[in-house]
């Protein structure tokens, strides 16, 4: 569309963008729910800890979760009576106990019942509460489906097999176990999830101003005959301009390789992915770190060397090659060690710069079906694939492959600083790509217009961006931890601050069929005029 001599002022978006973050923020609200103090089927199902003492000594802590007909139970171990356990006779706890439990925390096996049969056997023998150790390593909720207030007034809860290898272990040797449950509750705001938000918009924003953060000063006549990459041309074949087509086929790509991980996972999955990733940021990193250089230093590439198999190349890069590798392996060797987040977020950021260097979005047109596509991929995929495969797909790939610890490489990740639960926040590498095409493209649009950051486009899609992230650190705590498709968020404030402001600014024809060669092309007729 054509753009009108007439600028709007961006203080008139904002009502608009003010309804639209309100009314997300409405229905979001209207997902919180309160814990209930009477006992039903349908009561808040909670993760708890379970502290172990073994003779006297405290062991290690396990973890479960409650069923949501369990009695409540304390959020502190504070005060608490540590309980003695002992397994049930019959072990399945289905049948009337052989032995008077009072006092004492029952352990049963899953399985010949259900879990409110259980937990009342348990009750009828006097027992203080109950787990139920499950036969698989994971941990399942225990429901039930009587509409009408329980009888249940201990606390029910469930381990996984290993937990209740760990209870047997010290059973079988004589020792006296006792336990004491109690379910922790995480801060409503954790520094860590600050912290990637933060870390997520500046990779966003360095993301999108690359070229200009990387544009280097003083040219010199030297060092540009040696070195390749100044030629614009080179750097046009370099980008790949997305269609419509190619948008759709992608998110279709998408979908299918995230089922195939969901269907086969395992840790020679992983460690596929694992190889692609680093592969990837490599060269990611290694393009960030040359680009850095040469901007601020325009004669470090002037010295090149004979590679064997590879040709010439400047000594810096083939340095930076080195180290970028060794940084890699580095990071696989101690993926498992507490600090290993930070190597793999170094190593994701470069990549996702590297890649809102090569993908490009030519305008508005695709862009909407692009992010249209992910949006209905990511709600899919982690709200409606249960109705399908009994779980939430992306939300189990997320949690990667239990049984050997591995997980998957494709994701930002900082850890729950004051989260007495632990683990990680973390976002998935397509919550900041997708977005960030678009910002990527407003960006070259500012430019081509001549826009100022009020005038232009890119600042308040920023700022949108940041906004749809807090929506979804908002609706992760409302829905009580529960993993969110975070372009749910994100594709309204972004794609939709898009559009809202070229209808008002009376653009939006221009934004959907922008032609960057018509721009510069136009550009290049007015310098020469």
């Amino acid at each position: 569309m054509k753009r009108g001599n007439r600028i709007c002022n961006p203080s008139s978006v904002f009502p608009a963008l003010t309804v639209i973050y309100g009314v997300l923020f409405f229905i979001l609200s209207s997902t919180a729910s309160a814990d209930g103090s009477l006992t039903f089927c349908d009561n808040t199902s909670v993760s708890v800890k379970i502290k172990i003492w073994v003779d006297g000594i405290e062991g290690q802590t396990l973890e479960g979760q409650s069923a949501t007909f369990s009695a409540k139970i304390p959020k502190t171990a504070n005060g608490l009576a540590k309980q003695s356990a002992v397994f049930a006779n019959p072990l399945n706890c289905c049948s009337n106990l052989s032995s008077e439990l009072s006092g004492f925390t029952a352990l049963a096996r899953r399985g010949d019942c259900d879990y409110l049969i259980k937990a009342k056997v348990a009750q009828a023998a006097g027992a203080a509460g109950l787990v139920v150790i499950n036969d698989s390593e994971d941990i399942v909720e225990m429901s039930c489906s009587e509409k009408t207030a329980l009888d249940v007034s201990i606390s029910v809860v469930m381990i996984s097999k290993i937990g209740g290898d760990v209870l047997n272990k010290s059973l079988s040797a004589g020792g006296k176990v006792e336990l004491l449950v109690y379910a922790p509750e995480s801060p409503i705001i954790d520094p860590g999830a600050a912290c990637l938000w933060l870390m997520a918009v500046t990779t966003v924003v360095c993301a999108s101003l690359w070229p200009d953060i990387t544009k280097s000063g003083a040219t010199n006549g030297n060092y540009d005959e040696l070195s390749p990459k100044p030629n614009h041309k080179d750097n046009e074949d370099e980008i790949i301009e997305m269609s419509t087509m190619t948008a759709v086929i992608f998110v279709i790509s998408a979908s299918t390789f995230l089922v195939l991980l969901y269907l086969f996972m395992s840790s020679w999955f992983i460690w596929v992915l694992i190889v692609f990733f680093c592969l990837g940021a490599v060269e990611g990193m290694h393009s960030c770190i040359v680009a850095l250089v040469k901007s601020k230093c325009r004669g470090c590439g002037q010295k090149t060397v004979n590679v064997p198999l590879f040709g010439t190349t400047t000594a810096m890069s083939l340095l930076v090659l080195l180290f970028c590798m060794s940084f890699a392996i580095f990071w696989v060797w101690t993926r498992k060690e507490s600090y290993s987040w930070v190597g793999q977020d170094i190593l994701g950021i470069c990549l996702i710069i590297a890649v809102l260097q090569l993908a490009q979005l030519p305008n508005i047109k695709v862009a909407t079906v692009l992010l249209c596509c992910a949006f209905m991929y990511d709600i899919f995929w982690v709200f409606i694939s249960p109705l399908f495969f009994h779980d939430s797909v992306m939300i189990s790939v997320a949690q990667g492959d239990i049984s050997s610890g591995e997980s998957i490489p494709m994701v930002l990740r900082f850890p729950r600083l004051f989260d007495p639960w632990g683990g990680y926040s973390i976002l998935g590498f397509g919550d900041i790509l997708f977005p960030g095409l678009l910002l990527s493209f407003t960006v070259r649009y500012d430019k081509a217009k001549k826009r100022t950051w009020q005038s232009g486009y890119f600042v308040w899609l920023a700022i949108g961006y940041a906004c749809g992230l807090l929506l979804t650190y908002l609706a992760l705590y409302l829905m009580n931890g529960h993993g969110q498709p975070a372009l749910l968020y994100l594709v309204p404030c972004t794609l939709g601050t898009c559009i809202i402001l070229g209808l008002v600014r009376n653009e939006l024809k221009e934004l959907w069929s922008y032609n960057a060669n018509e721009s510069k092309q136009t550009l290049v007729g007015d310098e020469e005029a």
